[in-house]
């Protein structure tokens, strides 16, 4: 049996609400009360919505801005279950966790640290009683253990929301251990604390990551089952999961760490390279340099950041027999990472910079070590590709990257996590008519698990059955909340989605998969990216993507129906599920 889900998802929608008061809470933080008709259920464009729900307590709700001061043209699209980030230039988005909803006065509070700079903090300084704000979220909510003896609520002052709203509400009976670092002591906030809570507060100035962690050790270690929740600046927070993870041996679905804010001044590997201030390799006419983004990867796979980061102080010397590296290649390799503020030396020894802190975290080194990172190794064979009408995927790996994920398990696990996020867009496929009379649905592709999640979501109860190549089912099996209810065989179905299945698919591979999928369903879905996401500020760079993978652009929606056509189906209709992605309902005649 997996794990419980970690999340509970929500609609999302685009709400607006006026400024009612602005109320100081401290020198340090102050609060704005919001309120509107949005806030219950409404309609609006013919489109009903729910009202607004955010149970957890660091829930997140989207600010929308605009730095023109242009709100209307930066709002996203809003869909019947979903929302569409249409490309906007001067539109600005900032996270903020509901420091209290009261949906009986119709409310929402919203906590605003006062440092003096930024989009939002600037909003929430010159807020008025009626001035407007738009928003959507959040998209979901954190689901904490059911029996806990104890948590711990770590964080900087962007995190006296949540945590405030957690002893507020106390959503688990469970001792709170209670340690905030402050920049002085007038931001410290009255706490609702019980029996057996503790709360310690730290001066340290914000961002500080020797003040956070050295805090953290000297926590006491409670007896029994437990939890670690941590907020605060991004690279400040590394350590802290490297200590409770490693030292303190917490299971990773017991830890929940979130980077509320990132110090600019710190600068990323994959950054360094268009900087000449620091120091970085450029190309012609200031295209950057990619030998930084190299140096990083094999910082990497010699396991330089895990070694520096264990063990401060080493040598070059003590360094290269730890990874048993002949000394010659560290010597070439170090001023290097020192140029790119991956390590930095001295007397006292090789320490992590800026850039290596940033490589502690799972998320940034995927893109150095993981499926991304091959990808773009494959783009060295762009050229020939284009020349020859094949995927650069091919010609670096002799193997399309279906074959290649078919007989990979980690590299087929990857696509699957990448596919969790799907979850938060598919309430409009749950909520579509056709499931009115399907009693079994046969899943394909690498977003199976979120389909599955969806239906649970939506109470939706139908038969599964999962039909995919041997390595991968077992990597699925293991992302499934309730595997043993699941047919792992493939065959008849009411119903067949194949989720994400296409991405990593030639436009053969597709039409082979389709065929196959007529022979077991009279009714298919297909879900698919099918133009980027107009919030990431990599969407140029999304169709590039899909051609290293496929040898075919980003597949728009005559795309999709001419592969449709080609495999006997005929396209019924689209939904549009938001952040670019779509599902296609065919039907077979």
């Amino acid at each position: 049996m997996a794990a419980q889900r970690a999340y509970t998802t929500h609609p999302l929608v685009l709400r607006r609400v006026t400024v009612r008061r602005v109320e100081e809470v401290t020198p340090r933080m102050r609060r704005v009360v919001l309120g509107g008709e949005d806030l219950a259920a409404f309609t609006r464009d013919g489109i009903d919505h729910p009202a607004f729900a955010a149970p957890g307590f660091d829930d997140h709700v989207k600010l929308i801005l605009a730095a023109d001061g242009n709100v209307r043209a930066a709002l996203p699209a809003q869909l019947p279950h979903g929302i569409e980030w249409t490309p906007a230039e001067h539109r600005v988005t900032r996270d903020y966790t509901p420091r209290r909803v009261d949906l009986r006065t119709g409310e929402l509070h919203l906590d605003f640290v006062v440092h003096g700079e930024g989009p939002a903090e600037a909003w929430s300084a010159s807020a008025r009683e009626g001035d407007e704000l738009w928003f959507v979220g959040p998209k979901s909510s954190l689901r904490l253990p059911e029996r806990l003896d104890w948590i711990l609520l770590i964080g900087d002052e962007t995190a006296l929301p949540a945590i405030g709203r957690f002893l507020d509400e106390r959503p688990l009976d469970a001792t709170a251990h209670v340690l905030v670092t402050v920049p002085d002591d007038a931001a410290r906030q009255e706490l609702a604390l019980r029996d057996g809570d503790t709360v310690t507060w730290v001066r340290a100035e914000p961002g500080d990551p020797v003040a956070l962690e050295t805090a953290v050790r000297a926590l006491p270690v409670p007896a029994g089952e437990g939890y670690a929740w941590a907020a605060a600046e991004s690279r400040a927070l590394l350590p802290v999961r490297r200590y409770l993870q490693r030292e303190r041996k917490l299971a990773k679905d017991r830890v929940n760490i979130t980077g509320y804010w990132h110090r600019e001044e710190a600068t990323a590997p994959e950054a360094a390279g268009t900087a000449e201030a620091d120091g970085a390799a450029q190309g012609p006419a200031g295209i950057p340099s990619p030998l930084p983004w190299l140096v990083a990867r094999a910082a990497l796979q010699l396991g330089v950041v895990d070694a520096v980061a264990d063990a401060p102080g080493l040598s070059a010397g003590a360094l290269a027999t730890r990874l048993g590296v002949p000394g010659p290649g560290i010597d070439v390799l170090l001023p290097l990472l020192a140029a790119y503020g991956v390590v930095t030396g001295g007397d006292e020894g090789l320490r992590l910079g800026p850039a290596g802190e940033e490589l502690l975290e799972d998320h940034e080194r995927e893109e150095y070590t993981g499926h991304e990172a091959e990808l773009l190794l494959a783009l060295a064979h762009l050229a020939p590709a284009l020349r020859s009408g094949t995927s650069p995927w091919r010609l670096a790996s002799g193997a399309t990257l279906h074959e290649t994920m078919t007989h990979d398990a980690e590299r087929y696990g990857e696509l699957v996590e990448e596919c969790e996020q799907l979850v938060f867009l598919l309430n409009g496929l749950t909520a579509d008519p056709l499931w009115a009379d399907v009693e079994s649905c046969l899943l394909t592709g690498p977003g199976s698990a979120s389909v599955v999640a969806a239906l649970d979501d939506a109470g939706r109860r139908p038969r599964l059955r999962i039909a995919e190549e041997a390595t991968p089912a077992g990597v699925l099996r293991g992302h499934i909340t309730a595997p043993d209810r699941i047919d792992w065989t493939a065959g008849p179905a009411d119903v067949a989605v194949a989720a994400k299945a296409l991405a990593h698919r030639t436009d053969e591979e597709a039409v082979r998969l389709l065929t196959r999928l007529a022979g077991w369903t009279r009714t298919a879905v297909l879900v698919e990216a099918s133009r980027p996401d107009g919030l990431s500020p990599h969407a140029a760079e999304a169709g590039l993507h899909a051609y290293t993978a496929t040898g075919s652009p980003l597949r728009d929606s005559a795309a999709v129906a001419a592969l449709a056509r080609r495999s006997g189906w005929d396209v019924e209709r689209t939904v549009a599920l938001g952040w670019g992605t779509e599902a296609t309902v065919l039907r077979r005649s």
